[in-house]
């Protein structure tokens, strides 16, 4: 009797015998009718609107055209046009006084951002700062957060077919790089991208969960909100067999790189406020797990994820994403402790 009603809903005790007959059903039964399970094989494959094309050995490609394409075409009238980049160099600014979109306009701007999100997490990091931007303005958009959705749709509207390609190497290396106190709230963002070969692996851009105090700090948080992940992944191949030796995570901050080295002996007073749980960078270096290498400003693709890039050096990192392995972007020699100079 205790299991018969475990597995009942409350709606379905409370409606007493007429329910009966839903019960009779097997959830099995259930879920072949609602949803049947597919299986394909071969060398081109589908999945929730991704294309998947292993044509190419050695390379897998991943597309989402028709996605993109309809995204596109059941935008509003008004986001007609295109445009070169997805976002002006104007996207983290705010006016207080601007009108908010009505309520429908607004769950529209929500339910378009949505679709974005999905996309540029899959096959289109192109558009993922503009994304992560728009991700923080859908509770109370307003008519400028419009224009700035508009300006993502009229991009995709010129690259459709813009494909990742992923073709692995040895080992995963990362680049973390932050924008410091770009937000109205005066917090920073981060942006961070992991290469196994050609291809991005994994990209991010996000808005920093506290404020900072100096681009410095802001730094050692975007390398802190990456570690996660950097382990993550690590483990993972470990579980599939791999070797992987130190993972490098490039930064372009010196004093940063001396901060997660260093520790407690490195920071000042500026610096010492911060919570000893970004330590946990130093803990992990000692025990070989990552190094944190210098990577000059121009180099450093992670840009990419934390500011609206314009004209060439959009186009250029963003063939970065897709067609220059990641050994061949940047190789430098990683400086030791207590240094203040880098060659």
């Amino acid at each position: 009797m205790h299991n018969n009603m475990a597995r009942r809903r409350p709606e379905d005790i409370t409606r007493g015998k007429g329910c009966r007959r839903r019960h009779d059903q097997s959830p099995q039964r259930t879920l072949r009718k609602e949803s049947p399970l597919t299986t394909n094989s071969g060398k081109v494959l589908e999945y929730l609107g991704l294309t998947i094309d292993y044509s190419v050995r050695g390379k897998v490609r991943f597309s989402m055209y028709k996605y993109v394409k309809k995204v596109v075409e059941d935008a509003p009238v008004d986001m007609g046009g295109i445009t070169k980049t997805p976002a002006g160099s104007h996207l983290f600014m705010i006016n207080p006084d601007c009108d908010k979109l009505p309520e429908k306009t607004a769950q529209m701007f929500h339910h378009i951002v949505a679709k974005l999100l999905y996309l540029c997490r899959r096959t289109r990091q192109d558009i993922q700062t503009a994304v992560a931007f728009l991700c923080t303005r859908v509770k109370n958009p307003d008519n400028d957060d419009y224009k700035k959705l508009s300006r993502v749709i009229q991009y995709l509207r010129d690259m459709l077919d813009i494909t990742l390609t992923i073709e692995p190497g040895d080992h995963p290396n990362w680049w973390v790089d932050s924008l410091y106190a770009v937000h109205p709230d005066m917090r920073s963002h981060s942006g961070i991208i992991m290469m196994l070969g050609k291809g991005a692996m994994y990209s991010s851009s996000c808005k920093q969960k506290l404020n900072t105090k100096s681009s410095t700090e802001a730094e050692l948080v975007g390398i802190d909100d990456a570690m996660g992940q950097v382990l993550w992944t690590r483990h993972f191949l470990v579980a599939q067999g791999e070797y992987v030796p130190t993972t490098t995570i490039y930064q372009d901050n010196k004093s940063t790189i001396l901060l997660a080295e260093n520790g407690r002996s490195s920071s000042s007073k500026r610096t010492r406020h911060l919570n000893v749980r970004y330590y946990f960078i130093m803990d992990q270096i000692k025990k070989g797990h990552v190094k944190v290498a210098f990577c000059p400003t121009q180099e450093m693709i992670a840009d990419f994820f934390t500011k609206p890039l314009q004209g060439g050096l959009f186009v250029r990192m963003r063939s970065y994403l897709s067609t220059i392995q990641a050994t061949k972007i940047v190789i430098y020699q990683h400086f030791p402790t207590g240094t203040n100079h880098l060659f």
